[in-house]
């Protein structure tokens, strides 16, 4: 069969593959980028209407390019950012084709690299890079049963509070998206319930500065590997509303009530872990241990920055943490929408490559895969905190883009011995 060929296959058109494509070209190596829906899709339409990018404008970005219609400090609206890609593939002339799909890659059979079969033919590549993202399958745990009497969703499928049907909503999962789409209810005027598990918070803003430079200078974005027991917490986050520091207190100050961690459903009541407190504990100590790294950072630097006395001040317990609610009626509480913010897994079903461990997670080491020719981009800690960051993965691709230039080099001296 004959097959098209190329030296190397980006499959994904968001973020890891714009900038992987950035790199492969400065390095000289021909390549392809695979993109199933339009550049940057996920940004247009796997997201709710609102979503705006969760880092300031002068941050989360790639090198080669600014918002030329975005403050530095402001956050843009995610139809901007899926625009700002596009004209990065412009400027950049990624070699980019939409609307095909690939579904499967495997090992050439007495040939070297790989054969992608794609919904416009075959591919033949010698490297293969995985630029999909993390965020592929919604993570939908079956604790509520599908008869319950409301509709449950998950964040991936939300759009807008007209979306949902009459009544309270209770969101599940406290982190960035789960928090957001939580306030939207609750500036929508729903009754909205938020359970809350273990989580980090920072201060949008300290002393002048967002969280993401104040991770910058302390040197957190660079840390290589999560702490013990850290790898799946959740940060709460928010650039919505101009962005703000993400505060449950005073979500619940304004009417909304918090619940510990989801556990089990039953006879129409849904039952929460009685855990909100120490939730709630250990996300301000997140945010206070930030606090004073920065008040420590600028004493030692010698930096003039105004202080913030008012980061401190922590508003009394409200009367949901200190009397939790352990069991919700949803029938009895009006309760019309369950929706499951509780994140994404990758997908690699179409990947049938020698690279994977028992759990289906890919084995690398900094984005190298463990079967020769095999790359992956995109995902949390691949070589760093930053890693799945807009700007992370930018330096990520240079790295899978020098080490396949490197093995092209040697490749060629096979190649040309007599």
């Amino acid at each position: 069969m004959s097959s098209e060929k190329t030296e190397a296959l980006v499959v994904g058109g968001g973020q890891a593959g714009i900038a992987a494509s950035e790199h492969l070209t400065k390095c000289g190596v021909p390549h392809i980028v695979l993109e199933k829906g339009r550049i940057a899709e996920k940004w247009r339409s796997g997201r709710w209407d609102s979503l705006v990018a969760n880092g300031p404008a002068w941050h989360d970005r790639l090198p080669g390019l600014t918002f030329d219609d975005v403050h530095p400090d402001g956050f843009p609206p995610k139809e901007r950012m899926a625009d700002y890609f596009e004209a990065y593939v412009d400027k950049f002339q990624v070699p980019m084709r939409t609307g095909v799909e690939v579904t499967e890659v495997r090992r050439a059979e007495g040939a070297p690299g790989f054969i992608a079969t794609t919904s416009r033919g075959a591919i033949q590549a010698d490297y293969i890079i995985a630029a999909t993202g993390p965020f592929q399958k919604p993570v939908f745990p079956k604790i509520v049963a599908d008869d319950a009497p409301a509709l449950q969703m998950h964040s991936a499928a939300y759009k807008n509070p007209g979306q949902l049907p009459a009544g309270a909503v209770l969101v599940v999962g406290g982190g960035a998206s789960g928090a957001q789409i939580a306030d939207e209810l609750l500036r929508d005027g729903r009754r909205v319930y938020l359970s809350v598990g273990p989580h980090s918070r920072y201060p949008r803003w300290y002393r002048g500065h967002d969280y993401c430079w104040w991770l910058g200078v302390l040197g957190q974005w660079d840390i290589e590997a999560p702490a013990p027991g850290t790898e799946h917490i959740a940060i709460a986050v928010s650039g919505a509303y101009g962005g703000y520091t993400v505060d449950y207190r005073g979500f619940a100050e304004r009417g909304m009530t918090l619940l510990g961690l989801t556990e089990e459903y039953s006879d129409g009541v849904v039952r929460f872990a009685p855990d909100l407190a120490a939730n709630m504990a250990e996300g301000d100590a997140a945010y206070v241990q930030m606090l004073d790294d920065a008040d420590a950072y600028v004493e030692r630097s010698g930096l003039d920055l105004p202080e913030d006395p008012d980061a401190r001040a922590f508003g009394p317990p409200p009367d949901c943490v200190t009397n939790p609610l352990l069991g919700l009626d949803l029938a009895a509480e009006g309760v019309g929408t369950v929706l499951w913010a509780t994140g994404y897994a990758p997908d690699y079903s179409w990947l049938k490559v020698d690279t994977f461990d028992d759990r289906g997670a890919p084995v690398h080491q900094r984005g190298v895969g463990q079967e020769a020719g095999v790359y992956f981009l995109g995902l949390p800690w691949l070589s760093r905190r930053g890693s799945s960051f807009i700007w992370g993965v930018w330096h990520d691709a240079r790295y899978v883009a020098e080490h396949i230039s490197t093995h092209r080099g040697y490749m060629a001296y096979h190649a040309g011995r007599p």
